[in-house]
């Protein structure tokens, strides 16, 4: 746009910025890139996540979920993800407004949990189920990566020894056309899907994956039947009934990855739980978050983050 009128696109961008855009009377400009705070915002029902504006730079923002994702949407956004900072910053907003927050979503991080509940004493925490979620399949994909370096080591060690003996090495072909480490490097996005959403390539990638490491389908089927009870319950006390026994079949299972997923959402059965009254999800804020990265390639990164967090606030808050 600027070349078409003969003048260069930094100029063009420096002049709409300072001159234009009414970014030079922003009235939280001088504390941007620390906090931003939009009192009229705050909502009763609010999502907690923390997002990367710039070079991996954390940031924790605070979401109404009345809004949609759309205009009114930003209540806070504060540089960092330290809760004391948080807190700080979103003590600013009137105890009584606080005071009206009925409920408000968050991962399981121990930061978001004390932040939610110094500044909003009277909401009801609950636990993304899709943070909950997306644990047992990364404890999946753990038990996959693990199969796939014990299969590289074995594939060098064959190398090797077909080297000393001097004769041509050959890796075993199965039936798609993989070789056993390319199964387990193309199963990654199979383990992440549901068998219906399967293509009939993956599907046959997934019979030779199970059939060569049952561990893995167990594995997988104990990340899709924990999917399932989010999905399928709607009952809070027939939640609960669920859950234990999920528990138990990992128990059973012995796998120490979702050992460890059954240990966090042990820590966190309260709020968790909290989620089969409302079925309230952090979605919102996952959608936020989406629109911030779209916002941020537009700009082809983030330069001066004030001008960003300043453009980011004019459409959503």
């Amino acid at each position: 746009m600027g070349g078409f009128y003969g003048v260069g696109g930094k100029i063009l961008l420096r002049q709409y910025r300072d001159y234009q855009s009414g970014f030079a009377n922003w009235q939280q400009k001088q504390h941007a890139k620390d906090w931003l705070l939009y009192p009229q915002n705050l909502g009763t029902h609010l999502s907690l996540d923390e997002t990367s504006l710039s070079q991996g730079e954390l940031y924790t923002i605070l979401t109404n979920k009345a809004a949609r994702g759309g205009k009114g949407s930003i209540v806070a956004i504060v540089a960092g993800t330290k809760a004391e900072t948080v807190i700080e910053i979103l003590r600013k907003l009137s105890e009584n407004q606080r005071k009206k927050v009925k409920e408000i979503t968050l991962d399981m991080a121990g930061n978001m949990a004390l932040i939610a509940k110094k500044c909003f004493p009277k909401a009801i925490q609950v636990t993304d189920r899709f943070h909950v979620q997306q644990l047992a399949l990364e404890a999946v994909q753990t038990m996959r990566v693990e199969y796939r370096w014990q299969a590289l080591e074995a594939e060098n060690e064959a190398l090797e020894q077909a080297t000393f003996n001097q004769i041509d090495y050959q890796p075993e072909l199965l039936t798609n056309g993989d070789t056993v480490k390319q199964l387990l490097a193309r199963s990654r996005y199979v383990l992440y899907k549901k068998a219906p959403d399967w293509t009939e390539s993956q599907r046959e990638r997934a019979a030779l994956l199970f059939e060569r490491y049952p561990e893995l389908k167990a594995a997988y089927e104990l990340s899709q039947a924990l999917s399932h009870i989010f999905e399928a319950t709607t009952d809070k006390l027939y939640g609960l009934g669920r859950l234990a026994k999920w528990h138990e079949k990992v128990r059973q299972a012995g796998f120490k990855a979702f050992n460890t997923v059954a240990r966090s959402i042990q820590n966190h059965y309260e709020t968790i739980l909290n989620y089969f009254d409302n079925r309230s999800t952090n979605a919102s804020a996952e959608s936020f978050n989406a629109k911030i990265k779209a916002f941020r390639a537009q700009f082809r990164g983030v330069s001066n983050v004030e001008f960003f967090l300043y453009r980011l606030t004019q459409l959503y808050a």
